[in-house]
């Protein structure tokens, strides 16, 4: 582990691979929430970086990794691989898990576009241990086949202005027998790049998983 001043420099194996991360836990945190990013995206996403700095403001840890290694990520089909990813994302689990500054906190996962349905498929694989599941202009009908397994708390949030994806996580609402949440955002298109529309994302993100993961 590599360590600078504000963050930690990580790497993750994972088949035979080492992934790159970035983990940050801030003094006192109980828990901490695991990034999966959506297609062509990576660790360094300005949209989940901005989320993560809310979170740890809230006093939760957060991990944003690469679910493929730059290599891989060429290779088109590789980004909607989702049995693929969520096995990655198990992978990164198991090492929070397993590190000391880590192995004590509450997990929880946040998922972005196609992340949101590989966060979902390993919620249902990983035990009891993941706590809660935000998924922010995600594709959980992609997961549609475990809908029914998922146990974690699921908070899903959504632009108004993101017609299909709508509907398409009001199906995937009605699988969930979990606890779980629907929550559209007016103005905001798929990518949330419209003013304060981030910024409430990533309000009820925080919310969610303080209510799930302090428990």
């Amino acid at each position: 582990m590599t360590v600078d001043k504000n963050h930690s420099l990580v790497s993750i194996p994972a088949d035979s691979l080492m992934l790159e991360g970035i983990l940050e836990i801030p003094k006192g945190a109980k828990a901490i929430i695991i990034f999966v990013h959506g297609s062509g995206s990576s660790r360094l996403s300005p949209r989940n970086n901005f989320v993560a700095k809310v979170l740890r403001d809230a006093g939760l840890g957060t991990l944003l990794f690469d679910l493929l290694t730059k290599e891989e990520d060429f290779v088109y089909e590789n980004r909607f691989d989702i049995p693929l990813l969520a096995k990655r994302l198990l992978s990164a689990t198991q090492w929070v898990r397993k590190q000391p500054d880590t192995k004590k906190l509450k997990i929880g996962y946040f998922g972005a576009s196609t992340g949101s349905a590989a966060a979902l498929i390993a919620s249902t694989e990983a035990g009891n241990e993941i706590y809660a599941i935000v998924s922010r202009g995600g594709r959980p009908d992609m997961a549609e086949k475990v809908l029914d397994r998922v146990h974690s708390p699921t908070l899903l949030i959504v632009g108004g202005y993101d017609d299909v994806v709508i509907e398409l996580n009001e199906q995937a609402y009605d699988l969930i027998k979990a606890e779980k949440e629907l929550r559209i955002i007016p103005g905001a298109t798929h990518l949330f790049e419209e003013p304060g529309t981030l910024e409430e994302a990533a309000r009820l993100a925080a919310g969610w998983f303080k209510k799930y993961l302090s428990q």
